[in-house]
């Protein structure tokens, strides 16, 4: 019998078994941000455990309020600071060189095809799209990751997604992601892995895949997964030329980590992506999905375009190209947050920048604050916001307030017209 994506995984990276369904794996990679790694590591030095089982395999990053808003966030920042510090953590991204997590470490070739990685934040889960087991845990597993570098899970079943025919011009992967979340539900691949195969996703950039694996986290899933190709190979070249001699030997090893033809899923769920048109949730969960056809005329307050789902330049790009030469709405103010430095460099390089002050948006420096309602973006109550962001929960923007969930073309569509709109 064959085995899954996630299963040669876990086979490669086994060092017990203490109970028939508890996998203890080895790990590449620890993420760490100064939202959730505060807590742990704290608690480790109350417990004479402060220690680092492999600085260099530890990344670390203040990313959910950066710069720091009040007393609580600078603390929160010291503790990170001071430990990284303390601990020769030579990959952290202090304030001035941050970005959104999900977005700085990919770019530094951190994530790669057959890798194990955590993190105290459920959208790790983005790092799956380089062929990587990547999940966030909770305030004990991470600790035992810092501390010893192994992590304890249930072996996980997968589903498979095949995006089959051609994507309509308009249509992004933000638009699919959400398309699959509509129809396996919240709660559809819960405790499992979902793979993304087909003709769509071999076509996307990592980017695109990235944004995929980053909203499977919305259906349940443990972890997102791309298989690593050529597009993935070109992305890692910069940080993979010295381990190959061609960037065809590094895809015969990429494709070790592809599940086999044989292979065993709970469930395989087969998409027509031609069928597929520009969607955005409406209430309070992610898995409430209508077409921007359903919901245009529906009025917003607040624009947001950035995010560890869609804050990279390929998305600024996408937004840039609905909103140049126009104005925003007298109704609406909007926000758009490049996702790292190299991306905000980027978008200046291309004038992309410009062309958002001029249409009257507020740039700001990276951040990871709107999406979870904690700086440069909250909502007051009643206000509604069209995002590029991941969520949608009651509140998670501000207290009362409702948010649409969409790709950047159309957030930017929307910033325009002062509602939702058909681009």
């Amino acid at each position: 019998m064959g085995k899954t994506l996630a299963e040669k995984i876990f086979d490669a990276h086994v060092i017990d078994r203490p109970a028939e369904d508890t996998w203890v794996l080895k790990l590449d990679a620890v993420f760490c941000h100064e939202i959730t790694t505060p807590i742990a590591v704290n608690d480790l030095a109350a417990r004479n455990l402060d220690k680092v089982f492999d600085a260099a395999k530890i990344k670390a990053v203040i990313d959910h309020v950066t710069p720091a808003k009040d007393s609580k966030t600078a603390e929160q920042g010291k503790v990170l600071r001071d430990w990284a510090r303390a601990h020769n953590i030579k990959d952290f991204f202090d304030v001035g060189r941050n970005g959104v997590c999900h977005a700085i470490f990919p770019e530094y070739g951190f994530a790669r095809p057959g890798y194990t990685i955590i993190m105290g934040d459920s959208h790790t889960c983005t790092h799956g799209a380089f062929g990587a087991f990547a999940a966030g845990v909770g305030t004990t597993d991470l600790e035992v990751g810092i501390l010893k570098g192994v992590c304890a899970f249930k072996k996980p079943q997968s589903i498979k997604i095949n995006l089959l025919g051609d994507v309509k011009k308009g249509v992004y992967p933000k638009d699919i992601i959400l398309a699959i979340i509509a129809k396996l539900t919240v709660n559809g691949a819960t405790d499992q892995v979902i793979e993304f195969h087909g003709k769509a996703v071999e076509k996307m950039s990592m980017e695109g895949r990235m944004t995929l694996c980053n909203m499977a986290v919305e259906a349940g899933a443990t972890s997102g997964i791309c298989q690593g190709d050529a597009v993935t190979v070109d992305y890692l070249w910069p940080f993979i030329e010295q381990d190959y001699e061609t960037k065809e030997a590094a895809l015969a090893d990429f494709k070790k980590w592809h599940s086999d033809a044989d292979a065993v899923y709970t469930e395989v769920v087969d998409i027509n992506c031609a069928g597929i048109e520009p969607l955005a949730t409406v209430g309070y969960k992610p898995d409430q999905v209508k077409t921007i056809r359903e919901l245009a005329g529906t009025k917003i307050d607040q624009v947001y375009i950035g995010s560890c789902t869609n804050g990279r330049i390929e998305d600024l790009r996408e937004a840039a190209k609905i909103i140049k030469g126009k104005k925003i709405a007298h109704n609406v103010r909007a926000i758009v947050s490049p996702a790292t430095p190299a991306v905000y460099k980027q978008a200046l390089k291309e004038t992309l920048i410009d062309d958002f002050i001029e249409a009257g948006f507020c740039v700001t420096n990276p951040t990871c604050g709107a999406c979870l309602g904690m700086s440069n973006g909250v909502l007051a109550e009643g206000e509604v916001c069209a995002s590029t962001t991941n969520r949608n929960f009651y509140g998670r923007m501000g207290k009362g307030g409702m948010v649409h969930l969409m790709s950047p073309a159309s957030a930017a569509a929307a910033a325009i017209a002062g509602c939702i709109t058909v681009i």
